[in-house]
């Protein structure tokens, strides 16, 4: 939570510019890409993902996490119910 609230603070100290801008490779302010570098880690951390540190890797390994998660979902409701 704090690190996200990092790249929200980093992204606020640039006002009127666009996301388009603030997240261009050729644009982006370090303290924005240092922000976003923190909140991986917290990330990998929190969910425990010690794959490839690329944003395609991540965000397969997180999908997968949350399918595992939503698939036990109405198991879990049907069991409650009885």
């Amino acid at each position: 939570e704090k690190e996200a609230q990092k790249v929200l603070d980093a992204r606020a100290a640039h006002p009127g510019k666009t996301l388009a801008w603030l997240y261009n490779p050729e644009t982006m302010p370090p303290n924005l890409k240092a922000a976003h570098a923190a909140l991986d880690v917290a990330v990998d951390a929190a969910y425990g993902y010690k794959g490839k540190p690329d944003d395609a890797s991540r965000v397969a390994f997180l999908f997968k996490e949350y399918q595992k998660l939503t698939a036990k979902a109405p198991e879990k409701a049907a069991a409650d119910k009885k």
